[in-house]
């Protein structure tokens, strides 16, 4: 990698990292700081289909070896990169502000999930159980045995981009899988660190491969066709419902296993008996964290309507308070710029979409810049794109209801009662994270049994995940792989049975079984004198 210094920073000039080697040439393309587009912070080759399979190459060539290491030395390199995080978190932090534009303290939260991940996941190479299993035949014995399943394909998003990876990446390497990772070309310069630090971690060459580039008709387009040409034995994608789709189907003519985390429509609902202090402050933060560009962010709000009037007006002021702006220059903002040109544009189609079905805009004006001021804004928003936080009053139905937006918008909608709350949370295809703040402990319960989600939270936000939990959804949100906790583990691995015969001699299960005969049965009712 050559640094050399920026506007705000050291620009950096990296290439693919494939077998402990960094390859450059061909096509290149920037990351720049979204939240002043002048501050160029890294350039980087995007790949062609030919380094897809060199990368592949290279780690079936470690997978070798790599797979043979005891799950506990692997767990190791694992326990050295939670240490080597915990060092470099504020540095990690400081570059994650600048190059994706999340805020400093957002930012120290991606860092430590990745911390955590690595903590829970370094214990399990210890911990990686297979079971002893009776035989129903003498002299033998049957076991299983978790073993890794190859190479691993991997596609990541830029909203989370050292979190969401560990999620992938930490798992994979602890069960004894080498990688070929595409991360999003929103972050190159995080994600080429992070591979180093697993490096400096003791991670040989080629257990994590990094190609670099753009989705569609680049990088992503040449690794997920990979699946097709046999490359991969599994594959791991955090992204659209869209290409997720396309995975899917890929992964199952190629009978391997998918990790598919997609979109969200996720639903909060406030009972007439919530505390709504509580539920403001969830709500807003549940749609506003990471300017809705969260998979788990909040997208409708659905109020139970004794209280709806008073949560709106509260809700509305918390939401008029939101700080936006520079997270750089500025640590005190609430959310920063969009991550990218594609989402904003996206962003901005949903007012069309609030027009058309008659939807009431409470709150918002489209992109913030000089001409169309936001009073809370901390910078020069004309340098970046920047959303103004916006608030409708929608009903069940419409289309911004059922639609993933990502971006700083939430939809408020009245229902009457549990029922109608329970029936509206559900009315739309995804199925990924869900909230109800209630004090009735049978509401509660009957949402999260009813409620279609692979997440619940109870008096809580949509939003937030904790390394030991498992974290995936339903319907369109995924196809029910999980990730974090131990659920994860069964994603990276497949199951051995082992039948062992010590006999010395051909037994034949079923066949040649001594299973005990019954006796002549007993009149049990003349005995009984019955």
């Amino acid at each position: 990698m050559k640094i050399e210094k920026g506007k705000l920073g050291s620009v950096f000039y990296g290439g693919h990292l494939i077998g402990g080697d960094e390859v450059v040439g061909g096509p290149l393309f920037e990351s720049r700081n979204m939240a002043d587009r002048d501050d160029l912070v890294g350039v980087f080759p995007e790949s062609s289909p030919e380094l897809v399979r060199r990368a592949a190459e290279a780690a079936r060539k470690a997978y070798a070896e790599w797979s043979r290491t005891p799950a506990p030395i692997r767990g190791q390199v694992l326990f050295a990169l939670a240490k080597i995080l915990e060092r470099e978190k504020e540095t990690l932090s400081r570059l994650m502000v600048r190059e994706v534009g999340k805020t400093l303290k957002e930012a120290r939260g991606d860092v430590q999930e990745a911390i955590d991940t690595a903590v829970f996941f370094a214990s399990e190479g210890r911990r990686l159980y297979g079971q002893t299993v009776p035989s129903e035949l003498r002299n033998k014995d049957l076991s299983t045995y978790r073993r890794p399943l190859g190479v691993v394909g991997m596609i990541t998003a830029g909203n989370f981009p050292i979190a969401v990876p560990s999620w992938k990446l930490i798992p994979a390497v602890l069960t004894g899988n080498t990688v070929v990772w595409k991360p999003s070309d929103d972050s190159p310069v995080l994600s080429y660190v992070f591979v180093k630090l697993f490096e400096e971690a003791g991670l040989p060459p080629g257990v994590i491969n990094v190609v670099f580039g753009g989705g569609a008709g680049s990088t992503g387009e040449w690794v997920v066709s990979g699946i097709d040409e046999g490359l991969f034995d599994k594959f791991a994608f955090t992204g659209s419902t869209k290409v997720g789709r396309i995975i899917g189907e890929k992964a199952g003519r190629a009978l391997i296993k998918a990790t598919l985390e997609l979109g969200g429509k996720n639903p909060l609902v406030v009972m007439r008996d919530a505390d709504l202090e509580n539920a403001v402050t969830g709500a807003w933060w549940s749609a506003f964290a990471t300017g809705g560009q969260r998979c788990t962010s909040a997208g409708n709000i659905i109020v139970d309507a004794p209280i709806y009037d008073e949560f709106k007006e509260r809700f509305l002021a918390k939401v008029k308070s939101t700080v936006i702006g520079d997270p750089v220059a500025h640590e005190d903002v609430h959310y920063g710029p969009f991550f990218n040109d594609r989402l904003f544009q996206r962003w901005m189609e949903h007012y069309d979409w609030g027009e058309a079905d008659g939807a009431k805009l409470l709150l918002g004006k489209g992109r913030i810049t000089k001409d169309n001021p936001y009073p809370n804004f901390k910078g020069d928003p004309d340098k970046g794109l920047f959303g103004h936080p916006t608030v409708w009053e929608a009903e069940r139905g419409m289309k911004q209801t059922r639609e993933e937006i990502f971006g700083p918008t939430i939809n408020l909608i009245k229902v009457d009662g549990i029922d109608e709350a329970i029936e509206t949370a559900n009315d739309h295809p995804y199925g990924l994270s869900s909230a109800i703040y209630t004090n009735h402990r049978f509401w509660a319960y009957r949402f999260k049994n009813e409620i279609r989600a692979g997440m619940t939270n109870i008096n809580n936000t949509t939003v937030g995940a904790e390394a030991h939990m498992p974290f995936g959804g339903t319907r369109a949100s995924g196809n029910g792989a999980r990730e974090s906790g131990i659920w994860v583990i069964e994603e990276y691995t497949e199951w051995q049975a082992v039948n062992d015969e010590f006999s010395g001699k051909l037994q034949l299960a079923q066949m040649d079984t001594e299973y005990t005969a019954p006796k002549a049965p007993e009149d049990w009712k003349a005995l009984l004198g019955l």
